[in-house]
């Protein structure tokens, strides 16, 4: 199963079955995945097995030690890892995003770099630049800059070999995404991982007290200000979006395969008690019939909305500096559709599958409820109306989305 960096090449990266490797990898994490839910243990053996099977370094180029890969891979390891444990499919999707980062906000000597030492040391990224935390103060200094504030909420920051965090420049403001070792003795971990959901993703406050940056680890500026990014840079924000639909599909397909062979073998709350089975031995019950009709329907709408998404931003990444505003637009609005309706369908199903199940879901043998609260705690972070918003703009009046990165 193991695939270390060195074994990976230019030719033998298109040989790697990652999806096969992630298959392995989800079929280990939920033979414990609800033990290991209600422990809520930092996830450093997960995140170790992630590194032993190669996956953490999946998306950086062969040439620096990489998998090679693309992110049409990328998203499909997270959903499959997701449907196991939602968690730590959630750790590894925001993984890929904050370490292809350099990329969208860096220049290329740069990125290669980071990429380069990153595939080397296996590092396991985490932290977060979304536009809603409170930005924390990056100051000059004669040899850098000197990292201070608090930032709320980051995923990953008790497991991570690096943060990516925002910071507004002292004097200017201009918000900037920047590269931390955790390991400095000016960065604290704190609270803010007592979440009832999402436990195993390490998620949690952390303090930055004027904790030394190189110039080199600063990417780039994350302005919102039209004109600022390039339009190759705008597609982080689609890139971000399509994480979370794809963890929110994944949770969403993980609880509807745990109860198929449960409403095939357990006897529907709805079904009037009788000593005789269904003719024909399957369940015949038509309300947990047409519930479960309905949640596959919702689950399949999504996914197909999700593949067209991703299709489209994978175009508009081959271009590269060559995308335009129009196009990079359409891709947003799109991601941030796919990103709703999975979302959508994730509450849905995870909520109306413990209805069919009736009080059985209630055991904690099952653990069907940690779909729910993974969900749920994902998805209050990230409310659907501000993209239905952008939606219906870009729809009705052609208006861009503003350059927003999802929590």
């Amino acid at each position: 199963m193991t695939v270390t960096a060195d074994e990976v090449t230019d030719a033998g990266a298109a040989r790697v079955d990652w999806l096969h490797i992630a298959r392995e990898m989800a079929d280990d994490l939920a033979t414990d995945a609800a033990e290991r839910e209600q422990a809520g243990k930092a996830p450093l053996d997960e995140v170790a097995q992630l590194r032993e099977s190669g996956l953490l370094t999946l998306l950086a180029p062969a040439g620096h030690g990489g998998g090679g890969a693309d992110w049409r891979t990328a998203y499909a390891v997270v959903r499959t890892v997701a449907a196991a444990d939602g968690a730590i499919g959630h750790l590894l999707g925001h993984h890929y995003f904050l370490s292809f980062s350099a990329r969208f906000f860096a220049d290329p000597a740069r990125a290669a770099r980071v990429e380069r030492e990153s595939a080397q040391g296996q590092w396991c990224w985490g932290g977060g630049i979304a536009s809603h935390e409170p930005p924390l103060i990056l100051t000059p200094t004669g040899g850098g800059c000197l990292l201070s504030g608090c930032q709320r909420y980051a995923t990953g920051v008790g497991i991570a070999d690096r943060l990516v965090v925002r910071a507004a420049g002292y004097g200017t403001g201009e918000p900037l995404a920047v590269l931390v070792d955790p390991t400095h003795p000016g960065v604290v971990s704190g609270s803010g991982g007592d979440t009832f959901g999402q436990r195993l993703a390490a998620g949690g406050a952390v303090e930055f007290d004027s904790v030394p940056v190189a110039a080199d680890d600063v990417f780039g500026t994350l302005s919102p200000d039209e004109g600022v990014l390039s339009p190759f840079a705008s597609l982080a924000a689609p890139t971000a979006r399509l994480v979370s639909a794809q963890f929110c599909l994944g949770i969403a397909e993980g609880l509807l395969a745990e109860v198929h062979e449960h409403g095939r073998a357990v006897r529907s709350p709805w079904q009037p008690f009788s000593p005789q089975p269904w003719p024909g031995g399957p369940p015949q019950d038509p309300y947990a019939l047409t519930v479960y009709g309905e949640l596959a329907v919702g689950a399949r709408a999504a996914s197909a909305l999700a593949d067209q998404a991703v299709d489209a931003l994978l175009r508009g990444l081959a271009r590269g500096e060559d995308a335009d505003d129009e196009e990079c637009a359409e891709i947003a609005v799109l991601a941030s559709a796919a990103e709703t309706a999975a979302s959508r369908a994730a509450q849905e199903i995870t909520t109306r599958v413990l209805d069919v199940v009736g009080a059985d879901a209630a055991s904690t043998r099952h653990g069907f409820d940690r779909f729910w609260r993974n969900a749920r705690t994902h998805t209050l972070r990230e409310p659907a109306a501000h993209r239905l918003r952008e939606i219906g703009d870009y729809f009705l009046n052609g208006a861009h989305p503003s350059f927003t990165l999802p929590a």
